[in-house]
């Protein structure tokens, strides 16, 4: 339920609702992690779940030689035949030749989506990684430290820009 509904029908407060308003930043951050590793726990168990991957390319390459023998036929007969009945037998033969090539694209296209989906879940098991890393140093996500600095006085600041474009003039 939502707090609207609980304080328009003036009910207590829902387990989920008092989590959520007794949760700090850092448990929120926790529980969203949580909810994603599970997310992609649910995908990787799926992903080898598919079957038949390899009897698809099978298939295709065995279409994609299909068509390339009869378009060899087509060419051949092609050349056999009186001029006018040879255009149709060459048109004939080229939407074989393009079924070949479409057979084959279909077959690299579906490689190349599997090669993106499993470097797209290297990248967000990395991010995982260095977000875990980040909290088990921290214990805290708003006190990561995500760069380095130095505090300067004004003059102290001055001064190195000074040194730095002195710097660049002798380099001139």
């Amino acid at each position: 339920m939502t707090r609207k509904l609980e304080e328009l029908f003036e009910l207590p407060p829902s387990q989920d609702t008092a989590e959520v308003d007794a949760g700090s930043p850092a448990q929120d951050l926790r529980t969203q992690l949580q909810i994603l590793d599970q997310n992609i726990d649910k995908v990787d168990a799926a992903l080898p779940g598919v079957r038949g991957l390899e009897s698809s390319d099978e298939e295709m390459d065995g279409l994609a030689d299909l068509a390339q023998h009869s378009y060899k036929d087509l060419m051949d007969l092609g050349m056999q035949v009186d001029s006018r009945f040879a255009s149709e037998i060459f048109s004939v033969a080229s939407n074989m030749l393009g079924h070949a090539i479409t057979a084959k694209t279909a077959k690299l296209d579906k490689k190349l989506k599997m090669i993106d989906l499993q470097m797209k879940k290297m990248r967000l098991d990395q991010q995982q990684q260095v977000i875990d890393a980040k909290l088990a140093d921290t214990g805290d996500p708003e006190t990561m430290q995500t760069a380095q600095g130095m505090v300067l006085s004004r003059n102290d600041l001055l001064d190195r820009l000074r040194l730095s474009k002195d710097q660049n003039d002798k380099k001139e």
